[in-house]
């Protein structure tokens, strides 16, 4: 995928960047797939603000996503690669030979044309499911399952990958983007390939608007704000934070403060944390 460059006609375009979506080739969803996306701007079922910063933005409709690749051994054909506005990664829209439509996401170099396949007798390909048991070690793999069965859940995001790094027992060592060492079952599956739309983390989107039809509303920086509302805020003209470090508007430190539960089951299963 490409970046796209603006001519600086206005403030705002010097520094615009898009996609070329070059990768795209069919513009209008299957219509079956689509399902009603309600928004709620953050808010929770008492109507508190429990998310800051969401509201407005354009109205999308949600693509239902096959995310568990449960129909084994049938081959299907990729019909296009769309944009998806829900996610970062482009996906695939899928026709298996009983004539069933599905979306799954799009990994690097599938295109038009191409045969996809789920299953434990599937070739190491991009694009193909199978369990971790039947996977070499060292192959980059995305849309992992944390329980068999219960669908992908790690590495869904556009140009990330993880490497299947050995297999021990019941467990395969998995080597997340975040660089942590990770257990997975070897019944869990995995999808060959590394996701594509890779560029997407270079886009410059230039000026608030285009956020705002994202549905992200301003930010306030802390400092600006009155000390009834942060803590960072207060005091005459520009004041330092007046702390050991940063804090979040509820008093917590804002950097490297851990959060994750101690208690957690699945600690287990980490073999190296994250840098």
């Amino acid at each position: 995928m490409g970046i796209k460059h603006y001519n600086a006609y206005t403030p705002s375009r010097r520094n615009m960047t898009s996609s070329t979506f070059e990768e795209i080739t069919k513009k209008t969803p299957e219509k079956s797939l689509l399902t009603v996306k309600k928004k709620n701007a953050g808010r929770n079922s008492y109507g508190r603000i429990t998310v800051r910063h969401q509201g407005g933005g354009n109205r999308q409709k949600y693509r239902i996503i096959d995310f568990k690749r449960k129909k084994d051994d049938m081959f299907a054909t990729v019909i296009g690669i769309e944009y998806d506005p829900n996610r970062s990664a482009n996906i695939a829209l899928i026709q298996y030979e009983d004539g069933t439509k599905s979306y799954i996401l799009a990994p690097a170099g599938l295109t038009d044309g191409d045969k996809v396949i789920s299953g434990e007798n599937a070739d190491i390909k991009p694009g193909n499911a199978m369990p971790i048991s039947k996977i070499p070690v060292g192959t980059m793999i995305h849309n992992i399952e944390l329980n068999p069965g219960q669908g992908g859940k790690l590495v869904r995001s556009a140009g990330q990958e993880a490497q299947l790094m050995a297999k021990e027992g019941a467990y395969a060592h998995v080597r997340l983007p975040s660089g942590e060492m990770r257990l997975i079952s070897i019944k869990s599956r995995a999808t060959i390939g590394t996701i594509g739309n890779s560029d997407h983390e270079n886009i410059k989107y230039g000026k608030a608007g285009r956020k705002r039809h994202m549905g992200i509303r301003p930010t306030v920086r802390g400092s600006v704000m009155n000390p009834n509302d942060h803590p960072h805020g207060g005091g005459e003209g520009r004041a330092p934070v007046g702390h050991a470090g940063p804090m979040t508007p509820w008093g917590k430190p804002a950097l490297g403060y851990k959060t994750r539960n101690k208690k957690k089951l699945s600690n287990k299963f980490i073999v190296k944390r994250r840098k």
